[in-house]
């Protein structure tokens, strides 16, 4: 049995960044659809078709929508059809996207290519923008709604290898507190981002040296890294009614890492 049955009972959502079964969002829909939600779910057409989201959609009865979140006409049609679909406002979104042509390429942070720096922050950051602005000008989203992004804290500290997506994460933060307070402002809609543990996707698993952080982080903190599954029961708790006044906030989910200046297993390895 779900440890959310009914939590999101007859809440409607789009879920943006399932690729596979390894990617959060995948977990989220899953989680989703065990606590009662209807929903849809989107990704870019090339990640569509490089990812396996029909065989999810077809067990959490989804319809998928392809949309590229950096275009606003298929950001605009992604909300008007999810509402026909779906019989209704929306009620949450998960904005699960990341991607940095530098990291892909091998770029070194000290010798970026900057197109490819403007497209990190286009599809990593400004993408959440685009979708939140188009759903407040839509009156997409029910009064009370929730949005929730995932991030990392690369946005506040330095991690060398993860290159411009430090600077896209922190501009992901800035956008959640800033439309965060226009969106709860007009229609009590709150936003809220994810700093969750090291966690091994598609995504993560192309920034270099990754392995060897996620070992590292487990070793830092107190709890171990917080799984995609545990991430994916954060989000629907932010979804659910629970936290209605839970909004413009970064929240740790990594098991006490954010807060651990350093552990006795660590500092083992230097003795």
């Amino acid at each position: 049995m779900s440890i959310h049955k009914g939590l999101l009972e007859g809440k409607r959502g789009i879920i943006f960044g399932a690729l596979n079964e390894q990617s959060i969002a995948w977990k989220v829909a899953e989680q989703a659809h065990a606590a009662g939600a209807s929903y849809t779910l989107t990704n870019a057409p090339i990640a569509l078709r490089m990812g396996e989201i029909n065989k999810l959609a077809e067990k959490c009865n989804a319809e998928v929508i392809a949309a590229d979140a950096t275009n606003m006409e298929d950001l605009e049609q992604l909300f008007n059809k999810s509402q026909v679909v779906l019989g209704g406002k929306i009620d949450f979104v998960l904005h699960s996207i990341g991607m940095s042509p530098n990291v892909r390429k091998g770029k070194a942070y000290d010798d970026t290519n900057y197109d490819f720096f403007h497209k990190t922050l286009d599809i990593s950051a400004l993408s959440l923008h685009r979708l939140l602005q188009v759903a407040k000008k839509l009156d997409a989203i029910n009064e009370w709604g929730s949005v929730v992004a995932l991030s990392y804290i690369a946005a506040q500290r330095v991690f060398p290898d993860y290159n411009d997506m430090a600077e896209a994460k922190s501009l992901l933060e800035s956008i959640c507190r800033s439309f965060g307070y226009h969106y709860g402002t007009a229609k009590k809609v709150r936003i809220n981002s994810i700093s969750q543990s090291p966690t091994v996707t598609t995504a993560g698993s192309g920034v270099k040296g990754f392995d060897a952080f996620i070992n590292y982080a487990d070793k830092m903190s107190p709890l171990g890294n917080a799984s995609a599954l545990d991430c994916a029961n954060y989000c629907i708790s932010l979804f659910s009614d629970l936290t209605k006044y839970v909004t413009m906030q970064n929240l740790f989910h990594d098991g006490g890492f954010s807060h651990t200046g350093v552990s006795k297993e660590v500092m083992d390895k230097f003795m």
